[in-house]
C-alpha cells in the first residue's frame, strides 16, 4: 500500500518557523509531483506549494510566496516544506500529496495519495 506521512507540525509564535516533511512508504517519490495543501475547518483545501519530481520546478500561492520554500531529497524519499514569517493566517491542518502524473499545478483533483496530515497552528 502507498502512504504519506507528514511531520513537523506543531505550535508556533507568529514571526516564527516551522518545517513540514512529507515521507512515503510503499513507493518512490522521486517520480510524482509532491504538492502541500492546507485546511482550516469550514474552507476547501487550498494547494500551498508543489515540486515536481525532479525538484527543478516549484510553484507557489502568493500567499506564502517568499515565505515558504519547498525542497526534496529524492534519496531519503522526503519532501520538505520550510515556513518562515509565519502568521496566524497560516493556521491549519498541513497535507503533502502526491501526483503520478507529474503535472504542475495545485489542483487538489490532480493528486491521488494524501497523507493524514499535522496540524500548524500559529498563536501568540
Amino acid at each position: 500500500q502507498l502512504h504519506l506521512v507528514e511531520s513537523g507540525g506543531g505550535l508556533v509564535q507568529p514571526g516564527g518557523s516551522l518545517k513540514l516533511s512529507c515521507s512515503a512508504s510503499g513507493f518512490t517519490l522521486a517520480y510524482y509531483t509532491i504538492g502541500w495543501f492546507r485546511q482550516v475547518p469550514g474552507k476547501e483545501r487550498e494547494g500551498v506549494s508543489l515540486i515536481i519530481s525532479t525538484g527543478t520546478g516549484t510553484k507557489y500561492a502568493d500567499s506564502v510566496m517568499g515565505r515558504f520554500t519547498i525542497s526534496r531529497d529524492n534519496a531519503k524519499n522526503i519532501v520538505y516544506l520550510e515556513m518562515n514569517s509565519l502568521t496566524p493566517e497560516d493556521t491549519g491542518v498541513y497535507y503533502c500529496a502526491a501526483d503520478h502524473e507529474s503535472r504542475l499545478g495545485l489542483n487538489r483533483d490532480w493528486y491521488q495519495y494524501w497523507g493524514q496530515g499535522t496540524q500548524v497552528t500559529v498563536s501568540a
